[in-house]
């Protein structure tokens, strides 16, 4: 009986120990191999790891990139543009004057043309002179001229009338006067100095650049200096006007003082050689003292470089008999040497040149027929009273 039970107690003891020798065998297959042992045909490959390239230096330092500046396109130079011959300008733009002054000369001609000219027709005809702006005193004189001769020649046919007018006219717009102007360089290489003059209104600017393109059409070489600092992008449309014909601007700050950009526009035509400096300056109204005393000053300032060789006052032919008090307000102040008469296209007011020479004994220099660039003439009295009688017809 002890036998058997030490056997069974010694196999119990023999299962106990197998199976210890089995479950751990058993685990050991199921734990993955060691690295870089071979055994087992399967191995399970991690993903490689990348390294942060922003955070371990490289190992080639390159060099920083430098970005060259774009360059920007210069704007593009406006064409310079050659400017029409001024020679006979005004009898090429004569029948556009025609059309707007015929009037005149058709009521005059028809009057003067009747077989019989009572006071009545004399009074029609002083109307139509004064209308058109001749002036009274001017209108007197010339009636009774026209009225000696027609009573002393005996003259009736519309031709013969027309002739006897022409010739009245043209007399009284005085032909003999000097309407040159003075811009030609001085013998001592100093340039010729010309100050334009107006009221605000009249196209100053425009017709200053407008004088400019007359110049360069001349043959002359100008420098232009912005002296009207008050009025709000007067110097970019003088500067617009230069660059169109090749003519340098000389301009200073806006509000700044008109007699400084005026004497440094003067030194630069000096400096650089040119033969006339054209001065565009402040259009202010002529009934402040104080702003024409301003204007005397500008021309004082420029004649330290030399003497001023010319001021032409601008006048807006619609402004009639007005214009004449602009005249005589400007003259007194900067001693006018021309007028500048615009915008006598589209009116029959043209008996203001006529009023103006008569009363102030200055000439009209340039005569402005539209708003074309090169709508400025020189001033042919003869042709402006063809232009102002029309046709015979």
């Amino acid at each position: 009986m002890e036998y058997v039970v030490a056997s069974l107690i010694l196999l119990a003891v023999l299962i106990v120990g197998a199976v210890g020798l089995v479950v751990p065998r058993r685990r050991r297959r199921e734990l993955p191999p060691e690295a870089g042992s071979s055994a087992g045909t399967t191995t399970l490959e991690r993903p490689p790891v990348i390294p942060d390239t922003e955070t371990l230096p490289p190992l080639i330092e390159k060099p920083p990139v430098v970005e060259e500046p774009i360059e920007e396109a210069a704007p593009a130079r406006p064409e310079i543009e050659t400017p029409e011959p001024t020679a006979g300008r005004l009898v090429r733009l004569r029948a556009r004057l025609s059309r707007s002054q015929n009037a005149l000369g058709r009521g005059l001609l028809s009057v003067l043309s009747r077989d019989h000219l009572d006071e009545d027709a004399w009074e029609e005809i002083e109307d139509s002179l004064i209308t058109a702006d001749v002036g009274v005193e001017a209108t007197q004189v010339l009636v009774a001229r026209l009225r000696e001769r027609v009573r002393v020649l005996g003259s009736r046919t519309v031709s013969e009338v027309r002739a006897q007018l022409a010739e009245e006219l043209t007399a009284a717009l005085e032909p003999d006067m000097d309407r040159s102007l003075r811009t030609a360089k001085h013998e001592d290489g100093r340039p010729a100095v010309v100050l334009v003059v107006g009221v605000n209104g009249a196209g100053k600017t425009t017709t200053c650049g407008k004088i400019a393109r007359v110049l360069v059409a001349d043959g002359h070489s100008v420098v232009l200096g912005a002296a009207d600092t008050f009025r709000a992008a007067a110097a970019e449309q003088l500067a617009t006007w230069g660059q169109r014909v090749g003519a340098e601007t000389v301009r200073g700050p806006e509000g700044g003082d008109p007699a400084s950009v005026a004497f440094d526009a003067v030194k630069r035509g000096i400096d650089v050689g040119v033969d006339t400096v054209l001065i565009d300056t402040a259009g202010r109204l002529q009934n402040k003292v104080g702003l024409m005393d301003e204007l005397g000053k500008v021309k004082r300032v420029v004649e330290k470089h030399g003497t001023v060789d010319e001021t032409l006052l601008i006048l807006d032919a619609t402004t009639g008999q007005n214009g004449l008090e602009q005249a005589r307000v400007f003259t007194e102040a900067v001693e006018v040497t021309g007028v500048v008469l615009t915008k006598l296209d589209g009116t029959a007011k043209g008996g203001i040149v006529i009023a103006v020479q008569r009363k102030l004994g200055i000439p009209v220099k340039l005569v402005g027929l539209g708003e074309g660039p090169d709508d400025l003439a020189p001033f042919e009295p003869a042709a402006f009273v063809e232009a102002l009688l029309g046709s015979e017809a």
